[in-house]
């Protein structure tokens, strides 16, 4: 029969045990979060690993943007990368939490009005790169027009409108009040100042 010391010693020798391999599983776990987790690094598609470095321009978009941004030549090709790499880190299957969709981040009602076949295919579809830049650098200059009337800076105006409608760029006269199309318009700008583009000769 077990004193009541053996079985204190019992009992001080299974909690020890079971420390043990709480701690070995912890280890365990963390280390193979940190192996899933650096996996997911080196496999994660190159637009999401440019977040990091947003004004790098991705070399299969540089003719796409040259072209696309002579449909409004009043907003210069490197702020047109800005924003594309400001609206989604040149992830063409980027979904914002309220429903942007693609590399321009085009609510689908706005797309249904204003997105363009840019690739000549035959189809205007918001999760072709191609279209969509075409079609955001078009609505650049559609919302130049319709704020030309508000005070301010007009391509700070312009951008503004991409983000928070043209209707609360001429109800504030000027760029609205919300920190998030401030943030915006300040992103796109400093960006645009580092973006460099390698022009194709045939672009």
């Amino acid at each position: 029969m077990a004193t009541p010391r053996t079985r204190t010693r019992s009992r001080v020798r299974r909690r020890s045990r079971l420390r043990v391999l709480v701690a070995l599983t912890l280890i365990a776990a963390l280390a193979g979060s940190a192996l899933v987790g650096g996996w997911l690094a080196l496999t994660a598609s190159p637009a999401k690993r440019l977040l990091s470095d947003p004004t790098v321009v991705p070399a299969e978009l540089t003719t796409v943007l040259i072209r696309a941004a002579k449909r409004c030549e009043a907003v210069p090709v490197e702020v047109l990368a800005a924003q594309i790499a400001a609206e989604s880190g040149w992830d063409p299957q980027a979904v914002s939490p309220v429903g942007a969709q693609g590399i321009a981040q085009f609510m689908p009602e706005v797309w249904d009005q204003y997105g363009l076949d840019g690739d000549k295919d035959g189809r205007a579809d918001v999760w072709n790169p191609v279209d969509a830049i075409h079609s955001a650098s078009a609505l650049n200059c559609i919302n130049r027009k319709l704020v030309r009337g508000a005070a301010g800076d007009r391509l700070t105006n312009t951008l503004a409108a991409y983000n928070a409608g043209y209707g609360n760029v001429l109800k504030y006269d000027g760029v609205p009040p919300f920190p998030e199309t401030e943030a915006y318009v300040a992103r796109i700008l400093e960006f645009a100042k580092e973006i460099k583009l390698r022009v194709p000769t045939e672009a």
